[in-house]
């Protein structure tokens, strides 16, 4: 019977280390072996060219490197990059570069399909199949990275989790993935440039809170109202508004940090006085800025996009208390890749 091995990257720094020991090699191996999965990105043992050929061989027949492999990327006319991204089991996620003139974003998911049952998002009709493990989180980033200096000539400047899945419902892989983004040993990026998005789970949120994370958090709203919020996101008749508020409260006392409100406007379904007069009310609980964002539809259902009046009755309301609101247009039109609705229509 064939014993399946563990994904090397699993084990931290002391772990490689003891591992060396126990093999009656140096520990100070576990330290090469460290900076070629994390550092340079290593595919395969055979990369690790300063590493012996025995030493090698081992690692071969006690590990495997479960990277990632990007089956096919699409670019759009307008410089953005989708990639469908191959897993180790045949599962695929999807990721993607969105450029403008002063930085590049990538847009990462945190699980295969969707815990969630969000009626708007292509992504919710495919089950959850399982959560990402924190190295398939990093190699979305360092292939976009790439991607990044290949076609725009600079490294990547900001990262969201905003692609499939809801992050918080992968918190500790999810944490795992950001601390070696940031980490000097990985990417070391500033944890600033990076934001997590949820569609508003209280207590994971206060549990980011008591763990003082120094990433930004954008909450996926689109209403609030509890009715039209639960007729968008089913879910969330299990976190109601005043839970959600009393969590985001609690965040900014802990944190000190802004939150960004995710907010799409459809026709029909919250384009009216009502709609505006509850988000400007619940934009004063606290500091926040509001990312007006304009929907792709996935087919001809009960989503579709607002009008330009609709938008601007929300800009000015807003305005008028002091919110900083900004209008994301859709990217990639081209190649269907708008950031937040990553699962393409044939999915």
């Amino acid at each position: 019977m064939q014993i399946e091995k563990k994904d090397i990257r699993a084990l931290s720094k002391d772990q490689l280390r003891e591992f060396f020991v126990a093999n009656n090699d140096k520990a100070f191996r576990g330290n090469q072996v460290y900076e070629w999965l994390w550092s340079k990105g290593a595919h395969s043992f055979d990369d690790m060219t300063n590493v012996a050929k025995p030493t090698r061989a081992m690692l071969e027949n006690n590990f495997v490197i479960n990277h990632i492999k990007v089956d096919t990327m699409q670019r759009s006319n307008d410089g953005t990059v989708k990639n469908a991204v191959r897993l180790h089991d045949g599962l695929v996620v999807e990721s993607v570069l969105i450029p403008t003139e002063t930085r590049t974003t990538a847009c990462v998911s945190s699980q295969v399909g969707c815990s969630l049952d969000c009626n708007f998002c292509a992504t919710a009709r495919l089950k959850r199949m399982r959560n990402l493990e924190p190295g398939e989180i990093y190699d979305q980033v360092l292939a976009i990275d790439k991607e990044s200096r290949l076609y725009h000539n600079h490294p990547l400047s900001n990262i969201v989790f905003m692609g499939m899945g809801e992050p918080l419902m992968n918190y500790n892989n999810v944490i795992k993935a950001i601390d070696m983004i940031t980490s000097p040993e990985g990417l070391g990026m500033s944890p600033k440039r990076i934001m997590v998005s949820t569609s508003g789970i209280p207590k994971m949120i206060k549990k980011m809170a008591d763990d003082d994370v120094k990433f930004k958090l954008a909450v996926s709203l689109h209403s609030a109202i509890d009715e039209v919020r639960a007729r968008i996101m089913p879910f969330s008749q299990n976190f109601p508004l005043k839970d959600l508020r009393e969590a985001l409260e609690y965040w900014y006392r802990k944190t000190k940090s802004k939150v960004s409100y995710e907010y799409v406007v459809w026709k029909g379904i919250n384009d009216n006085k009502a709609a505006v007069d509850a988000l400007v009310k619940f934009c004063k609980y606290v500091p926040c800025k509001v990312n007006l964002i304009e929907y792709n539809p996935i087919d001809d259902g009960e989503f579709q996009q607002a009008s330009e009046e609709s938008i601007l009755a929300y800009i000015k309301a807003l305005e008028n208390i002091g919110v900083v609101v900004k209008v994301r247009r859709s990217r990639g039109k081209d190649i269907d890749a708008a950031c937040g609705q990553l699962a393409n229509k044939e999915a």
